[in-house]
């Protein structure tokens, strides 16, 4: 009786077995067996730091949606082979691949205008004084074609030339003015200042709020004076570094946040970065997350870059500057805070990427015609509220 029952059982479990594996065999033929109908776009190339997704290459498919429409990596120039999966019209779940190249079509860049004023018998790498970059090569090929005498005073007609990896190259001409310094010429001490109460007339709404920006700069600020004059919030900075290991706090952080504290101020912070890398930008941000321990911070906290005079220097690309940002803001934002991107409308429209994180614009001016988004607008440098005394930046935050 024993063995006919573990006979039987022996013979369900093969039965189960053989209908199981037929099943499988049926589903593999469907799926080698199964009609794929893909028809492609002509082009299947996107310019290297433009985000599209698969959907954007593939005009037809056999069934519904794609099911992994994810988006086209761009990190790298070249051919890359990009897979996908639908389901057909015969409810199977087929896959599907395609090459995407990714090219790199963009001039690079050069701060340069029609003059370029040296002082005569001035000590200088003329290539290397001269701000250049491009969007993908982080040093491209330079030369100056024409010759000139940085001993003697005249102006010289010459041609920036400025060539990636690419073969993409921009020609740029240009004045070198050697000159020789007036020493009777003082540069002039005079500041035109903004009133707060004009900028607070002229941008003040309901969806509007006027705040500062505030540093040591800015020396002992009299916060009652300047909370009885509108201020409405205030980024403080919390400090920088003093060499490539060093970090210093600002020495009025903690004075200007106890009292924004005091007076009910909410505050966001800024950071003025020196970052030429992710690891070290990762590095600043884990030590401005240990400054803002004791605090609330209510306002996000700012990536601040601003070195275009030493950009040269650093050796990165426009595209590897942005990852730079995005990894400090990262650390920003894993530890709870807001991060935001500072920086000025020249830089914002030739050199940053696009990114997730919210943008400060600088741009000096009583009407911006930036065409990106942006959350805060530092209108000028040279605002005058009661309670500081010299220039300070005044913000106009969109609600």
């Amino acid at each position: 009786m024993k063995k006919r029952v573990i006979r039987i059982v022996g013979i369900i479990i093969f039965i189960v077995l053989g209908i199981y594996l037929g099943f499988l065999f049926y589903k593999d033929y469907q799926i080698r067996h199964a009609k794929i109908e893909v028809i492609l776009k002509e082009d299947l190339s996107m310019e290297f730091g433009e985000e599209k997704k698969i959907s954007d290459f593939v005009m037809h498919i056999n069934g519904e949606k794609i099911l992994d429409d994810k988006k086209i990596s761009y990190q790298k120039i070249g051919k890359q082979k990009v897979s996908f999966s639908y389901i057909n019209e015969d409810n199977i779940k087929v896959s599907y691949q395609f090459e995407v190249e990714i090219k790199d079509s963009v001039e690079p860049f050069v701060w340069l205008g029609k003059t370029y004023h040296v002082q005569k018998d001035k000590e200088i790498d003329l290539l290397e004084a001269i701000q250049y970059g491009d969007n993908y090569d982080s040093h491209p090929n330079c030369i100056i074609e024409g010759s000139y005498d940085l001993t003697t005073i005249g102006k010289y007609p010459l041609t920036f030339v400025i060539s990636d990896s690419s073969g993409n190259t921009y020609r740029h001409d240009f004045i070198l003015d050697v000159y020789e310094p007036n020493p009777e010429e003082k540069p002039s001490a005079e500041t035109n200042y903004i009133d707060f109460e004009e900028i607070k007339k002229n941008h003040k709404t309901e969806k509007t709020k006027i705040g500062l920006d505030i540093s040591s700069w800015q020396g002992d600020v009299d916060f009652e004076k300047i909370k009885e004059a509108g201020v409405e919030f205030l980024f403080v900075r919390v400090g920088s570094k003093s060499s490539p290991t060093e970090y210093f706090v600002d020495k009025k952080f903690e004075r200007n946040m106890e009292l924004a504290r005091q007076y009910k101020i909410p505050v966001g912070i800024y950071y003025y970065s020196y970052a030429g890398n992710e690891k070290d930008a990762r590095e600043e941000a884990k030590w401005v997350i240990k400054q803002l321990k004791d605090y609330k911070i209510d306002l996000p906290v700012v990536f601040d870059w601003e070195e275009w005079n030493n950009f040269n220097f650093y050796r990165v690309s426009f595209y590897e500057l942005t990852k730079i940002a995005e990894a400090f803001l990262e650390e920003i934002e894993k530890a709870g805070y807001q991060g935001m991107l500072y920086s000025s409308k020249s830089y914002l429209e030739n050199v940053w990427y696009q990114t997730k994180y919210d943008i400060w614009l600088a741009h000096y001016t009583s009407k911006t015609n930036y065409e990106g988004k942006y959350q805060y607008w530092q209108m000028t440098s040279s605002g005058k509220i009661d309670g500081i005394n010299g220039p300070v930046d005044v913000n106009i935050f969109y609600q």
